[in-house]
């Protein structure tokens, strides 16, 4: 029993780590991919990971139905440059962009929403 207990421990660090790697990652894009700042990013993600797991506020999801295929993304609200839920009317055409496992939303407004897809439906 004890050997899996460390297996689920161990288990949730490797997934904390990836979700420090992944936000640290979406903190060097959003900054303008400038060089040398990788601590500055780890750190950044890594205050930000744990005041989430520590009750700190969730991510947020959209959905986006690219030729015929929905794609549920999140996003971070504080890293959004302002977007709030309701800026598209469900159905209406948005320019998109894929990026890997990232999609690139064109508000309204011009700026973009920058995605991270967790789950493909269809």
């Amino acid at each position: 029993m004890e050997s899996s207990s460390l297996q689920n421990s161990l288990s949730k660090v490797a997934d904390l780590q990836e979700a420090i790697r992944r936000r640290a990652e979406e903190i060097y894009i959003q900054s303008g991919r400038v060089p040398g700042r990788d601590m500055q990013n780890w750190t950044q993600a890594e205050r930000e990971i744990m005041a989430e797991v520590a009750g700190g506020k969730p991510r947020a999801a959209v959905v986006v139905k690219i030729s015929g295929v929905q794609y549920v993304c999140e996003y971070w609200p504080e890293s959004s440059d302002g977007y709030v839920p309701g800026e598209f009317s469900a159905g209406s055409p948005v320019t998109v962009r894929l990026q890997g496992d990232r999609i690139l939303i064109r508000r309204p407004n011009g700026k973009i929403l920058e995605t991270r897809i967790v789950r493909k439906i269809g």
